[in-house]
């Protein structure tokens, strides 16, 4: 996923969005912080890729990308602490 700044986006924006419509993600960066994401219409009800939670800021990309994907997902809700979710899991 491509990062560029709000100048760029100013400069390029009809190129952009043929990119956009073509499936590519491209992130909207102000003084280099995600701010916006420029990319496809998604049907309803698709579960977010860890690249678009990224792009919204929700959580920060890895350093390394050379790590294994994980083996277990875990549903989290609203009002759920991480802290008992995890003793939970851990059975304690």
């Amino acid at each position: 996923m491509e990062q560029l700044g709000i100048r760029q986006l100013r400069a390029n924006l009809a190129a952009l969005t043929r990119r956009a419509g073509a499936g590519e993600r491209v992130v909207i960066t102000v003084d280099g912080n995600p701010v916006a994401q420029l990319g496809p219409i998604e049907p309803a009800g698709t579960e977010p890729t860890l690249a678009d939670l990224a792009a919204r800021g929700l959580l920060r990309p890895a350093h390394r990308g050379d790590r294994p994907e994980p083996t277990m997902s875990m549903p989290l809700w609203a009002g759920v602490r991480i802290d008992q979710l995890l003793r939970e899991v851990r059975g304690r």
